[in-house]
């Protein structure tokens, strides 16, 4: 999976873009890809990389645009919604990390999936995380990172999940803003076409909600941590639909 290459279609559905978006960001070089024998292929590890950066860097309109793309069709069926409730549930929940480095961060959060019983190979998922904070740091401004893997690798997990973890002590994890984080999010995706729309779709919730606010202040109860994420999902896509009436 992480050596895949894609023909420009494949490409365009991956990244929920239109063909023509693609196109222009072809022709303006934004976007990493290369011609074989006339014929214009990606890279999956490569645009994988570009496009969680771009995201991780987006604003809320634009992530707004990312997150809610679930029309566009892939492998001939409609992309599924992102709803976190599907995701995580209390036992993929830390609201009390010990660890203090970016290392045991890593090592926590992935043997709290373990524990789950949501991870394939927990030693695998560990290597293509560090590969991906050596790559592009995960955190962002406002104390959080959204940890995900290096590129997609859907046999490492049993099914698609989310995990949440809250550490007592804040951690320097490469954040933009030189801030510590103390919230991480951990994503590992089954199917490709929820991986960088439920990226999206939290990044938004981030920005765009209470929701770091409430984690913060919430007890030590993995519950009480997973009905404020639901909450804030819930108020976020009530905000989206009366827009749009």
């Amino acid at each position: 999976m992480p050596h895949r290459v894609l023909n420009a279609d494949e490409a365009a559905r991956y990244l929920h873009l239109s063909r023509a978006e693609l196109d222009r960001l072809v022709r303006d070089g934004q976007i990493p890809c290369e011609r074989r024998g006339g014929r214009l292929v990606f890279r999956l590890v490569e645009i994988d990389a570009w496009a969680s950066r771009r995201i991780l860097e987006a604003g809320a309109s634009e992530l707004a645009t990312l997150a809610h793309a679930g029309d566009l069709p892939t492998r001939g069926r409609p992309a599924p919604g992102v709803r976190l409730a599907e995701l995580i549930s209390p036992e993929l929940i830390a609201p009390a990390l010990a660890a203090k480095t970016r290392a045991s961060v890593l090592r926590e959060m992935v043997a709290l999936a373990e524990r789950a019983g949501v991870v394939c190979d927990a030693r695998a998922l560990v290597e293509t995380l560090e590969a991906r904070e050596a790559l592009c740091p995960t955190a962002v401004p406002g104390g959080v990172a959204f940890l995900h893997p290096r590129s997609p690798q859907p046999d490492l997990f049993v099914t698609s999940w989310l995990a949440l973890g809250r550490t007592v002590q804040p951690i320097h994890f490469g954040a933009p803003d030189g801030r510590p984080t103390d919230l991480f999010f951990l994503l590992g995706c089954r199917e490709e076409a929820l991986h960088l729309r439920t990226l999206a779709h939290l990044c938004l919730l981030a920005q765009k909600t209470d929701l770091l606010a409430r984690l913060r202040t919430a007890p030590d109860e993995p519950e009480v941590l997973h009905a404020a994420l639901l909450e804030a999902e819930a108020a976020a896509l009530a905000a989206v639909a009366a827009r749009a009436r």
